[in-house]
């Protein structure tokens, strides 16, 4: 597996990346039964899975393109939760297609709002039975 290396990015990208790990260390912390986190390399980008758990959907983030002045955190396309964060954060936040939030390096993060979705993603499978087993 690649390593992680956070240096490859311009710095104003590579401290909006780092911002966006800390917080999804923290809120998994923060969050009953996510447990521990795998940090690694999937697709090429940093990634971040509840493979103690299972509790929730892989999260990943990554640089937009060459120019260092986009990034995003991506989503699973077929979870939903991008759809779902839409309905939440419409006027919040951008969003790309099914698979991504998307942040200009420009503009400070939505820090609660981020929070949420991050949350709802780490818990994505953990809700996700919880649904199935009420029907």
């Amino acid at each position: 597996m690649p390593k992680l290396d956070f240096s490859r990015y311009p710095r104003p990208v590579r401290d909006k990346l780092l911002a966006m790990r800390g917080m999804i260390f923290d809120v998994a912390k923060k969050t009953p039964g996510v447990g521990n986190l795998e940090e690694g390399v999937r697709w090429g980008q940093p990634s971040y899975l509840t493979s103690e758990t299972g509790s929730g959907s892989t999260i990943r983030i990554d640089q937009i393109g060459g120019e260092g002045k986009k990034y995003a955190m991506y989503f699973i396309c077929t979870s939903g939760l991008v759809e779902e964060f839409k309905e939440l954060y419409r006027d919040e936040m951008k969003f790309e297609g099914n698979r991504s939030i998307v942040f200009d390096v420009a503009d400070k993060l939505p820090e609660a709002a981020l929070r949420h979705c991050i949350s709802l993603a780490l818990t994505y499978h953990k809700r996700k039975r919880k649904r199935a087993s009420k029907n």
